[in-house]
């Protein structure tokens, strides 16, 4: 089935129903996208159809986020480690076998937990505002690490710091010059998914486990130097979570990485949606 329609659907992986949306040839490349928090596939929604001429793409909903299954963390462990297994799982029934990564945000942990897993599935990388560098992480990330080593005495302040209504806009308008061009709806809808009932335990669960992936950095970049995968890195560099610097760093590691700082910030798609799509488009056709 081709075209650029985008088919949204519910499957069944490991007893949880995960939602994802699809479009374009399934003998065309794979495009994995990975989304971040707080958000789901809805974040790739005007990337999709300007892709799926040339791939075949698939953008799930992790368990907990979206329209997938958000089961309390009482019979869910909500890791990485475990969000990356249901992906791993549902890429597997999907016979993705070979994939170009998209990883943005909380994708890039769980892209690189497939990657580790499965470095000869992996063709390409594509680098949205995803850290794999300890530079990468800017100062509001000091209230987070202390979380992480006292949960208890530290929780009140994240929930405020990365939870809030506040926190939510600005992670979207950040410190972009041109706000007007970001739809409020995107905070708007995501502030709504995280008041949920809930869904704040869900998230602060999964969050706790964020230091896990700052403890594989190491690991990370010990697989981009010894499999030096193709990678496009497209970094807005108004984000205020994650630094220019987090971008720059790829570049060590993949000295033939291609790195794009671009005029938007931690959501990139909301303001540089097109831009994104022929840099893609570029990067493949150079090795096509």
């Amino acid at each position: 089935m081709g075209g650029t329609t985008v088919r949204h659907r519910t499957v069944t992986i490991d007893g949880l129903s995960i939602f994802y949306r699809e479009a374009g040839d399934a003998q065309n490349p794979t495009l994995v996208l990975l989304h971040g928090f707080p958000s789901s596939s809805v974040m790739f929604r005007e990337l999709i159809p300007r892709l799926a001429d040339r791939f075949h793409l698939l953008a799930p909903d992790y368990p907990g986020f979206g329209r997938s299954a958000a089961p309390a963390p009482d019979v869910f462990l909500y890791t990485f480690d475990h969000l990356a297994e249901i992906v791993d799982h549902f890429l597997e029934q999907q016979r993705a076998d070979r994939y170009t990564l998209y990883l943005q945000d909380y994708g890039g942990p769980i892209g690189f937990r497939l990657a580790l897993a499965h470095p000869e599935r992996v063709q390409a990388l594509i680098v949205q505002n995803a850290v794999a560098h300890a530079q990468g992480l800017s100062d509001l990330w000091a209230p987070r690490r202390a979380f992480w080593a006292d949960r208890a005495a530290h929780e009140a302040a994240v929930r405020t710091n990365l939870l809030s209504f506040e926190a939510t806009r600005q992670r979207h308008v950040g410190k972009s010059p041109h706000p007007e061009r970001i739809d409020p709806e995107t905070w708007e809808s995501e502030y709504a998914f995280l008041s949920r009932p809930g869904m704040i335990d869900i998230q602060l669960e999964l969050f706790h486990d964020y230091r896990s992936n700052v403890a594989s950095y190491a690991r990370w970049q010990a697989y981009l130097r010894q499999h030096q995968p193709p990678t496009l890195v497209v970094w807005g560099k108004h984000d205020l979570s994650f630094t220019v610097a987090g971008a720059l760093a790829y570049g060590e590691d993949l000295p033939e990485a291609e790195v794009h700082l671009l005029d938007a910030g931690h959501f990139a798609l909301d303001e540089a949606g097109a831009q994104i799509a022929e840099l893609i488009r570029g990067f493949f056709a150079l090795r096509a």
